[in-house]
C-alpha cells in the first residue's frame, strides 16, 4: 500500500477501506507516510468528508496507535470534559477543581491552541513553574490526592493523533468534521474516563459556524463514545461572542481565578456550572452542588492544590504584556453584537496563539473586552484593550477588528443567545 493511492482515493470521492485508514495511520505514526502526504490527504477528507463507517475506523486506528489508560484502581468515579474550542474558553481551568471538589476523578487530558482558538496547555503554562507534561505514573498521581488534573496527552496516547493535531493547525484543516472527531475521541477513549460531556461550540468563533454542524459533530462524538462503553453527552453552546472579558493565555487564567473565588462573568459561571452538573450526573453523583462548591470555596482549594501538583505557584503574579492599545466605542448606544472570531484571530496576531506548530506564544498578550452584546456603552469608552510585547503586532491585529462589533441606537430590543443551546445524548 502507498500513500498516493490513499489521498488519490478521498480525492476522487471514494470510500477508504479498513485496510487503507489502518495503514496510513500506522505509517505516518512511523513516519513512512510524510507530512505533506497527510496534509494532503486531510485537506481530501475536509473537503470530501467521511462516512460513519470510515469515521469509527480512523478513530480505531488512532486508538491502536497507542496505550490506552486505566482509572480503575481509583475510588472515585472518573468524568471528563472536552471543548470544540473557541475564543475566551477558559472554561476547563475551574471546571476541573469544581468537578473534582464535588467528589469525582477528572482526568483532563488538554491541547495546545489551533488556529484562533486558544489552548488550555498554553493558558496554564502562563502560571510560573507550571508543567504541562507528566508521565502516567505522575498524572495517577495528581488525579489521586487533588482529584483533578490538567495535562498534556502522553507520548504513548494515541500518538498518531499528537503529529496530526499539530498538522491540522497549520494546513486549514481543522474545520473538518471527521478529523475533530476521530481526534477527540480517540484521546478520550484511550484516556480511560468513565464518562464524558463533550461542549461542542457553535457560531462565529467556532469551528462549526451552523447549528447542523454543530449537531452533527456532536452526535458524530456521542456515537463514537457511546459505541465504545464511554457515558456520553453533548452540549451545543453559542460561540457567536467571546466567552467571558478575556482572550489570551495569563488574561484567561486570571479571569478564572476569579471565577474560582466567586466572581467573574456571569456566562463563564453559567457555563461552567452547566457543564460541572452533566459532568457529575453522568459519573453517578446526581446529589452534588457544584453552585455550593463553588460559594464555599472548595473548588478554589482544589484548584490550588492541582496547581502546585504540577510544580506551578497558584500565587505566583502572572505575566502582563509590556505594551496595550485601547479601542474605543466611536459612538453611544448598545452593543448588539461582537464577533467571536475576530477577536480571536486579533488576539492570535498580536501573539496569543501559533502561525507555525513549532511557534512559540506570548503569555501576556490577547484582548481584554470592557462590554458584552447588549450593554450600553459611551462614545469614547474603551471597548477593546489590546495586550502584546511586540507593539508592531497592533497593526495587523487591528485589521482584523473594523466591523467586528455593533452599536445600535440608545433602547434598542436586544435579546441574549443563551450560552447552552441543545443537549445531545
Amino acid at each position: 500500500m502507498d500513500a498516493i493511492s490513499v489521498i488519490r482515493t478521498k480525492r476522487d470521492r471514494g470510500e477508504l477501506s479498513p485496510e487503507q485508514i489502518d495503514w496510513v495511520i500506522d505509517a505516518y505514526t512511523r513516519g513512512e507516510v510524510a507530512d505533506e502526504q497527510m496534509s494532503a490527504l486531510a485537506m481530501a477528507i475536509l473537503l470530501n468528508g467521511m462516512n460513519r463507517t470510515e469515521i469509527a475506523r480512523w478513530t480505531a486506528a488512532m486508538i491502536a496507535s497507542g496505550e490506552r489508560m486505566d482509572f480503575g484502581a481509583l475510588s472515585r468515579p472518573t468524568t471528563d470534559k472536552h471543548s470544540t474550542g473557541g475564543v475566551g474558553d477558559k472554561i476547563t481551568l475551574p471546571l476541573a477543581p469544581l468537578v473534582a471538589a464535588c467528589g469525582a476523578a477528572v482526568p483532563q487530558l488538554s491541547g495546545r491552541g489551533l488556529g484562533h482558538t486558544g489552548g488550555t496547555l498554553d493558558k496554564l503554562e502562563s502560571i510560573p513553574g507550571w508543567r504541562a507534561h507528566l508521565s502516567n505514573a505522575e498524572m495517577l498521581d495528581v488525579l489521586d490526592t487533588t482529584g483533578a488534573v490538567i495535562c498534556a496527552a502522553g507520548d504513548g496516547l494515541a500518538p498518531a493523533d499528537k503529529k496530526l493535531y499539530a498538522l491540522r493547525d497549520v494546513t486549514g484543516t481543522v474545520e473538518a468534521i471527521p478529523l475533530i472527531a476521530s481526534s477527540i475521541m480517540s484521546k478520550k477513549i484511550a484516556e480511560g474516563t468513565g464518562a464524558l460531556v463533550l461542549d461542542v461550540k457553535v457560531g462565529s468563533g467556532a469551528f462549526m459556524k451552523t447549528i447542523e454542524d454543530a449537531r452533527e459533530l456532536a452526535s458524530t462524538m456521542v456515537a463514537l463514545g457511546t459505541d465504545s462503553g464511554v457515558r456520553t453527552v453533548a452540549l451545543l453552546t453559542d460561540m457567536a461572542t467571546p466567552l467571558g472579558l478575556t482572550a489570551g493565555n495569563a488574561l484567561e487564567v486570571r479571569e478564572s481565578v476569579e471565577v474560582l473565588a466567586g466572581g467573574g462573568p456571569k456566562d463563564v459561571i453559567d457555563l461552567t456550572l452547566a457543564l460541572a452538573r452533566e459532568m457529575l450526573d453522568a459519573a453517578g453523583l446526581k446529589d452534588a452542588d457544584p453552585e455550593k462548591a463553588l460559594a464555599d470555596g472548595s473548588a478554589m482549594d482544589v484548584w490550588r492544590r492541582m496547581i502546585s501538583a504540577q510544580g506551578g505557584d497558584p500565587d505566583a503574579e502572572l505575566p502582563v504584556a509590556r505594551e496595550q492599545h485601547v479601542i474605543s466605542a466611536p459612538s453611544s448606544g448598545v452593543l448588539t453584537r461582537l464577533d467571536a472570531y475576530d477577536v480571536g484571530v486579533a488576539a492570535w496576531r498580536l501573539g496569543a496563539g501559533r502561525a507555525r506548530k513549532e511557534d512559540p506564544v506570548q503569555a501576556g498578550a490577547g484582548i481584554e473586552l470592557h462590554a458584552k452584546p447588549g450593554d450600553t456603552v459611551t462614545e469614547g469608552q474603551p471597548l477593546l484593550t489590546l495586550h502584546t510585547d511586540t507593539p508592531e503586532k497592533f497593526e495587523y491585529a487591528l485589521k482584523a477588528l473594523p466591523g467586528s462589533y455593533d452599536i445600535a441606537p440608545a433602547g434598542t430590543p436586544f435579546t441574549a443567545t443563551p450560552v447552552v443551546r441543545e443537549r445531545i445524548a
